[in-house]
């Protein structure tokens, strides 16, 4: 018997499938148990808080809201992560209170970073408002500011990954640290028992309007348990926006 469980999105459906139980399913060899390495670890921590991210971008972020980029000019680059994140926090207060002016509420994801070179930044999606992009503008105290809108390829996966680094993911970064607003909540999965092995790749039929997406397909055997997982999600033809 396998467990999948459905997460679905305004574009995208993703699916995970594991067998249930430490013992696999009829037929399956379980790989004898060995205690993951360190890194091992923590690149499975890494790969939950991509999942994480993606699904808040895909809950509560639509395309054409914010990407952006905070820089700092090199004279006012801070002495070390937490003085960068304290400039983040003072940043959100003003650009919160810039929002609730114009009745809306702000919505984000930031990951702070600094590279091997000492070029401190911060990557955020920012949700749309009325002269949303002014009030981000007066609100960074520190340097620059790069805006690009938010496309839909991929429904965020892409950019779900680019939104987590870290210096295990990316050599360039010295150090990063990742955060989300309060609120963005991820829809409970609907969860699904079957008998018997997975359904191959080639004979899963997609709902009508829906196509799996291949790049997203990850087979494997858990790191804990030795038993057999599978991932996939699947996406719109033809995207649907908010009405």
């Amino acid at each position: 018997m396998y467990i999948r469980k459905i997460y679905k999105f305004q574009n995208a459906i993703e699916i995970e499938e594991h067998v249930a139980g430490r013992f696999g399913a009829p037929g399956m060899k379980r790989r004898a148990k060995e205690d993951p390495t360190r890194e091992q670890v923590l690149r499975h921590n890494h790969s939950l808080k991509v999942t994480r991210c993606r699904r808040k971008l895909r809950a509560h972020f639509r395309e054409d809201d914010y990407f952006v980029t905070l820089t700092y000019k090199r004279e006012l680059r801070p002495a070390g992560m937490q003085q960068a994140k304290a400039d983040l926090k003072a940043f959100l207060r003003r650009l919160r209170e810039a929002y609730r002016e114009k009745g809306a509420v702000l919505k984000w994801i930031a990951n702070v970073e600094v590279g091997t070179k000492n070029a401190w930044h911060v990557h955020m999606v920012i949700n749309r408002a009325p002269d949303a992009d002014i009030a981000i503008r007066k609100a960074w105290k520190h340097g620059r500011i790069n805006f690009q809108l938010l496309h839909e390829q991929g429904e965020f996966r892409d950019l779900a990954a680019y939104m987590t680094k870290t210096p295990l993911t990316d050599p360039k970064l010295k150090e990063a640290s990742y955060h989300a607003s309060h609120g963005l909540d991820i829809p409970e999965p609907k969860v699904v028992k079957h008998l018997g092995r997975f359904t191959p790749l080639s004979r899963l039929k997609p709902p009508d309007g829906w196509y799996i997406d291949q790049d997203s397909v990850v087979e494997g055997e858990s790191l804990f348990t030795g038993t057999p997982y599978r991932k996939m999600t699947l996406l719109r033809l033809q995207r649907r926006e908010d009405e």
